[in-house]
């Protein structure tokens, strides 16, 4: 299929029919935690979308951010690749190799040129130019090149958004964020090690539908960044109570008892893993026990050990606990309360959404 048709013309190419497609619109619409009434509007901004061409170029990364996208749930794979966008470069999932896949993207460069979504994982060395090269060309010029012709750039995984792992202290390589070489061109961060399958696919439509989503001070979408972990976790009122685990043997532990003495990074951790989780919506690493170690922030595995408490002492922290992590939280947590009554509506609202309803009010 070419970049040039519409979203609508592609599904019909492929046979989907309209509710299926409605369906797919109400999943995304839920995602997003917009009101039922905005699903006319996303799929009628979706079906007359225009499949944008996405070149996607990794660099000093492990596959992680990758191997996360082909395993999203609510927006899949392929339903990206075949009916949203046209993806026209990614190192590990094209059939083309060598001088084929760089021909590919050359292509893609200039037939849409000024269009072209491009999607970076991975940091790029600037020490040296060897230590990362791609077709004997490295990180950086392939970067610089392939993002003039960009409409905007998304920096998927917390490597590309902040430097990542690649960039912690003594950084051998010089890695840098996308952000610190490319400074004319609108920066979508989609952190994360690796960030949620369905959050990657979620904002990719988001800009194909909305264009250019609300940002936080971080260049993160508000849409799936814009409250914290601690503010929607399911332990929470173990931690409002002060009834915390001390170890990860004991009976607090067992019970499921907050895990914030155990160095979880959740109160300073912004992201959609309490709510949207992972292995579709099975759970999330405080669910299964383990603190949240804030791989979404910036400088995440150079803020110390994992496994001491943010503050001290928390033996005291009881009904006050919102100030243990610094002053702040006890709005967030308001805030987040009712963020997510309303998103629990939208959501228990889109499931009461007769399909066919909607697609006898759209023909009309």
């Amino acid at each position: 299929m070419k970049p040039g048709l519409t979203v609508g013309e592609t599904l019909r190419a492929h046979g989907v029919t309209r509710r299926g497609f409605l369906k797919y619109c109400a999943a995304i619409t839920s995602l997003m935690a917009l009101p039922p009434s905005s699903l006319k509007a996303v799929a009628a901004a979706l079906e007359a979308a225009r499949r944008p061409s996405v070149i996607w170029l990794s660099f000093q990364e492990c596959t992680g951010c990758t191997e996360s996208l082909t395993r999203s749930a609510d927006a899949t794979i392929e339903e990206l690749i075949f009916n949203a966008i046209s993806l026209d470069y990614h190192h590990t999932l094209q059939a083309a190799s060598g001088a084929a896949a760089e021909a590919a993207r050359e292509q893609a460069m200039h037939e849409n040129y000024g269009n072209y979504l491009l999607i970076v994982d991975g940091s790029i060395p600037i020490a040296d130019a060897g230590y990362s090269t791609i077709a004997g060309i490295s990180n950086r010029d392939m970067l610089l090149e392939t993002a003039a012709g960009a409409a905007a750039i998304v920096s998927v995984g917390t490597c590309a958004a902040f430097g990542g792992i690649p960039a912690a202290r003594p950084n051998p390589t010089g890695a840098v964020p996308v952000s610190e070489l490319i400074t004319d061109k609108p920066i979508i961060n989609v952190p994360g090690c690796p960030p949620i399958p369905v959050v990657i696919t979620g904002v990719l439509v988001q800009y194909l539908t909305f264009g250019l989503p609300d940002l936080d001070a971080q260049g993160r979408p508000l849409a799936f960044y814009g409250q914290s972990i601690h503010d929607r976790c399911y332990r929470r009122p173990f931690y409002d109570k002060g009834l915390f685990a001390d170890s990860f043997d004991d009976e607090g532990a067992k019970k499921g008892w907050c895990l914030y003495k155990l160095g979880c990074r959740g109160p300073t951790t912004y992201n959609a893993c309490a709510t949207a989780k992972w292995n579709n919506g099975t759970s999330f690493p405080i669910e299964s026990g383990h603190p949240c170690l804030g791989c979404s922030e910036p400088d995440f595995w150079d803020t110390g050990s994992f496994y001491h408490a943010l503050s001290t002492p928390t033996e005291a922290i009881g009904e006050a606990a919102v100030y243990a992590a610094g002053g702040g939280l006890l709005i967030g947590a308001a805030v987040g309360a009712v963020h997510q009554r309303h998103k629990r509506k939208a959501i228990e609202s889109h499931r009461k959404v007769s399909l066919d309803d909607i697609d006898e009010g759209a023909a009309k």
